[in-house]
Formats: C-alpha cells, structure tokens, sequence
C-alpha cells in the first residue's frame, strides 16, 4: 500500500485573504479614530473660544460693584447671548452639521462652561456598526483681574 499524499494546495491563498481583511480593518479603525480626533480637536478649539468670548462680553457688575479681588461677576442672560453670537459668527453650524450647545454660568466660580456635540461623520463605515457616533468637547473661563 502506498502511502497517502495531502494536498496543501489552496492554504496560503486562505492565509493571504485573512491577512487582507485584518490589515483593511486596520486601516479603517485608524481612519476613522483620525477623523474622531481631529473632529473632538476641532469642537475643542470652538468651544475655547465661545468660552472665552462668553466670559468677557458676560462680564458685569464692574460698574456697579467696583473691580473684585478674584474673578468677574458673569450675567447667564449676557454669556449665553455672547457664546451663541460667537458659534453663529464662526459659522459652527455650517462645520459641524446638527451640533448641540450646553452653557453653564457657575455664580459661585464665576466661570463660564460651554460644551458642544455633533454628530460624527465618519470617512469608512465599519460593517455591522450601526450606531451614529458623537463627538463631544468642553471649555471653561473666567475673567480675573490683574493688578
């Protein structure tokens, strides 16, 4: 009786395709966690400056109270005024299509919080995600006197 031969043939064809499909799924995540990241990077730097624009145009009290020792009185009325000025000039909605703004006036800090979120846009899908990803960042500001 002659021993059996096995036939390998097919097998690295099989290793090639496995090896594709993970280096692809790697390309993606890391296009995506790209564009995740300079999204968040992005909301991060408006945020900054709607804080910023917030806090100084919000300031009050100076005229009233004098100048204090630490940070100025904020008015909510002014600083949500101010910050929703500063996203509309900026064109924000334009960038970041249904984007949603939180301002918070801390009375006892006397400090600004402005927090956005938009919805994330992603450059490659990843098959079987289905969920709609969002993308948020947050700042916070006071104005403070110096002598």
């Amino acid at each position: 009786m002659s021993p059996r031969r096995r036939d390998d043939s097919g097998q690295v064809t099989l290793l090639i395709i496995g090896f594709a499909m993970i280096l692809l799924m790697a390309v993606v995540v890391v296009i995506d966690a790209s564009a995740a990241y300079l999204q968040r990077q992005g909301l991060a730097s408006l945020a900054d400056g709607a804080a910023l624009h917030g806090a100084d145009l919000g300031s009050a009290g100076v005229y009233t109270e004098g100048l204090p020792e630490d940070r100025l009185l904020q008015e909510a009325d002014s600083v949500r005024a101010a910050v929703h000025d500063y996203l509309r000039d900026s064109g924000a909605a334009g960038r970041y299509p249904g984007i949603q703004t939180s301002v918070v006036v801390d009375p006892a800090g006397r400090s600004v919080t402005v927090s956005l979120r938009a919805p994330l846009d992603l450059p490659l899908a990843v098959p079987g995600w289905s969920s709609d990803p969002v993308v948020g960042a947050s700042s916070t500001a006071a104005v403070t006197v110096l002598e």
